[in-house]
């Protein structure tokens, strides 16, 4: 990366953080708590690519190599499932999953839209233009799943006690398991489509420069292929 892309990452990076902590900060001045907004995968995926995204800009601002690609493809899918399904599920009125929006006071308001709109188009931004082309393989599409089918998991053994689910499409009482489970693997098909998007905008974006795909190197674990021994 070149001095001037490296600066340009680190402000990227920082606005990131910074969308985060005021989207998390503002909600909270509502009816919820910190404690009572960790249950949603809106909060989970949001602290993640946070985190995620002041680490790189740590790492840009040291020159030190980042993450692995596949690392970086992971949160950046999980925060755009997030502003996915919250807009096209979940705030639209034509779906029937729609929850009622309730009335915000402007801070609250503003939160939501930093955690499901500012940030997912910002963390994007990061990733198209700042992320090591070529290392996307087809297979971590499916790798991708294995933190959304946590969650459900942890979303329905979590009604089981508390007898509240956060999002409509996971409310075993409402749906069933049944209904739940159509739900869920409707969910993971399209989210394992958008991860196989990330990866052929990634092949995509590497033609455009007319670059060749980057090897393999110590600094991404995830792509060491193993070795004989002895």
């Amino acid at each position: 990366m070149t001095p001037r892309r490296r600066r340009l990452a680190i402000l990227l990076r920082l606005a990131v953080v910074l969308g985060v902590v005021a989207g998390i900060v503002l909600t909270a001045l509502g009816p919820a708590t910190i404690t009572g907004l960790l249950p949603y995968f809106t909060i989970q995926s949001n602290v993640a690519v946070g985190v995620f995204a002041g680490y790189t800009a740590w790492c840009a601002l040291r020159d030190r190599p980042e993450p692995p690609s596949v690392l970086k493809g992971a949160v950046t899918l999980y925060i755009t499932i997030t502003g996915t399904v919250y807009h096209l599920v979940l705030a639209n009125p034509a779906s029937p999953f729609a929850m009622v929006q309730p009335h915000r006071e402007p801070g609250e308001w503003w939160g939501n839209q930093f955690l499901h709109t500012v940030v997912p188009l910002l963390a994007i931004a990061d990733w198209a233009l700042f992320d090591r082309r070529g290392r996307l393989r087809p297979r971590y599409a499916a790798w991708w799943l294995v933190f959304p089918l946590a969650y459900l998991g942890f979303a329905l053994v979590r009604g089981l006690v508390v007898h509240r689910y956060p999002y409509p499409f996971l409310d075993a009482g409402q749906l069933g398991y049944d209904g739940v489970g159509v739900s869920a693997v409707g969910f993971a098909v399209v989210f394992w489509l958008l991860g196989l998007l990330f990866v052929g905008v990634d092949r995509l974006l590497v033609r455009r420069r007319g670059a060749a795909p980057e090897q393999p190197t110590r600094e991404d674990p995830a792509l060491r292929q193993p070795t004989a021994s002895g």
